[in-house]
Parts: C-alpha cells; structure tokens; sequence
C-alpha cells in the first residue's frame, strides 16, 4: 500500500522549505544587529550558521548535487568550533591560554 512519492510535491515542499529557512535567518539577522545582550547575538549567529547547513542540505536535495551536502558537513564543523570560541572568550575573556 506504500504509494510513490510525487517528484513535483517533494519540489515544491524543497522550495517552500528553502523559503521558510531563509526567512528565519533574516529574522535571526536582525536579532544579531539588534541585541540586545552578548550571548542574544551568540544564539543568533549559532542559529544562522545552523540554517546555512539546512539551507544547503535543502538545496543538495533540490539539485541532487552532492557537493552542497559535503559542504553543509563543513559548515557545521565550522559552526561548532566558532560557537566553542565565541562562548570560551565571553565567558573567560581569552580563547587561547
């Protein structure tokens, strides 16, 4: 009873996501802008870079390019470590001892 998917809804679902996450990250955006704290800002830009990896994972999906998909794993990795620093130097003040 499993039935196909339809190639034409899963576009359409792909670039309505890819809408709504690009939405949040402008919304996101204006928080880093408007703070108004430090650690505000700091979520903001986490939650930025998480959506640039959702965004390309959505558009790896919409082209079938497997490239963005490997480059979504770096913007991670990357994101993790910035997020790491950024959070050492607020709360410490120095990032390397």
């Amino acid at each position: 009873m499993a039935s196909e998917a339809d190639p034409a809804l899963l576009t359409t679902v792909l670039r309505v996501a890819l809408v709504v996450a690009s939405g949040v990250t402008l919304l996101a955006a204006y928080r880093v802008i408007s703070g108004p704290t430090v650690p505000d800002r700091m979520v903001a830009l986490d939650t930025i870079g998480t959506n640039v990896v959702a965004i390309a994972v959505l558009f790896a999906l919409l082209t079938g390019e497997g490239l963005f998909a490997t480059v979504s794993l770096v913007l991670a990795i990357i994101g993790f470590i910035s997020t790491i620093a950024v959070a050492k130097y607020v709360i410490e003040g120095d990032i390397i001892e």
